[in-house]
């Protein structure tokens, strides 16, 4: 059993008396892991279509081994959030931006590729981020809830309702909120290791913010993964070539980085425990992904992965990189950057993204 389904059978023993009640039970006691609506933050990690609907969506082959088309996913197949929706039974969430085919009767996906924390003032073509920071997608939240609430109150149809969330849901929803990295992965483009580890606190304190924002509007279930070791991200790879000693651990991954991921868990994990105390009627999971995938990257290849240094999709041949599924041009020739002939061996999809591989292996 992965260890994202292990902590969520745990935390749902929990949730099922404390948000659904001794009637929840009743009415689901055939699946303990029971929530109506799943209400996700985020960046790109677990973006199921605002991004695409806000820049564009990106081609083929991006969604090829799921979807077998372009689904608004920065990976090959489904994302970790997707799976969490297949476990408690729920359709796949629709992004919050994506105004077609959308259903947000079980929920919405609020999450934008290339979101942060904290507002950024960086270029956002030159770093990829965007300015859905946390604090706008929590404000899309608060619009969404008092617009949809007064929709289903006017809608005349079963039909018309059921593209909508019951109002008396939205405290019985899971919260996930799973962002943070982008404000790693720019500022340690953007800082000094020094100036990075001092902007930590004012990140959690903004994370922290928007879960007590989450509670007023009457969340209870919140689950809140760490950061990953964003320093294994295969991307560190081509942003340096030729790395000094001491620069890279035995896996390849950046220790520096990922030395300053470790310590923003640190202080998200003591955050979270004063957060259960200050916040009694919530149940507040902290998952430890950074453990998980770095234990993934460690043993990739007894998992029969292939060497997690290696892209699957995307030309990087002698210095010279071509994104997944773009065209280049190498001596007048028109190279197209290829996914490889089987992602289900790959651990990195695009260099900065997991494969969908990757991502069911802890569910």
């Amino acid at each position: 059993m992965g260890m994202w389904k292990q902590l969520f059978i745990g935390f749902s023993l929990i949730l099922v008396v404390l948000v659904l009640g001794d009637e929840g039970i009743k009415q689901k006691e055939s699946n303990i892991c029971y929530f109506p609506a799943i209400y996700n933050f985020g960046d790109s990690g677990s973006d199921t279509g605002s991004g695409s609907a806000a820049f564009g969506l990106s081609p083929l082959p991006y969604g090829e081994t799921f979807f077998h088309k372009p689904a608004g996913r920065a990976c090959d197949g489904r994302l970790v959030i997707d799976f969490l929706a297949e476990q408690l039974e729920l359709p796949y969430l629709s992004g919050y931006l994506d105004s077609l085919g959308t259903n947000y009767g079980h929920g919405a996906n609020f999450a934008v590729g290339g979101a942060t924390i904290r507002k950024q003032s960086e270029n956002a073509s030159q770093y990829g981020i965007t300015q859905f920071s946390l604090e706008v997608q929590i404000k899309q939240f608060d619009d969404f809830k008092s617009r949809a609430s007064d929709l289903y109150k006017q809608a005349k149809t079963a039909f018309e309702r059921s593209k909508l969330p019951v109002p008396e849901e939205f405290s019985k929803a899971l919260y996930t909120l799973d962002i943070g990295n982008n404000d790693l992965y720019v500022g340690y483009q953007t800082l000094s290791p020094d100036q990075l580890r001092a902007a930590i606190p004012d990140m959690i304190n903004q994370f922290v913010s928007a879960v007590r924002h989450l509670y007023k509007q009457g969340g209870r279930a919140f689950w809140i993964p760490n950061k990953s070791a964003i320093g294994c991200a295969s991307v560190f790879q081509i942003l340096h070539p030729n790395p000094p000693p001491g620069f890279l651990d035995r896996y390849g991954c950046v220790i520096e980085i990922n030395d300053i991921a470790a310590e923003f868990n640190r202080q998200l994990k003591d955050r979270v425990i004063k957060l259960r105390a200050e916040l009694p009627q919530a149940s507040i999971t902290y998952v430890d992904v950074y453990t998980a995938a770095y234990a993934l990257v460690s043993s990739a290849k007894n998992e029969g992965f292939v060497d997690m240094n290696v892209i699957c999709c995307g030309y990087h041949v002698n210095n010279v990189h071509i994104p997944c599924g773009a065209k280049g041009s190498i001596n007048g020739s028109e190279v197209y950057g290829a996914p490889c002939a089987n992602p289900s061996k790959y651990l990195s999809w695009d260099g900065v993204h997991s494969t969908e591989a990757a991502n069911q292996v802890g569910c």
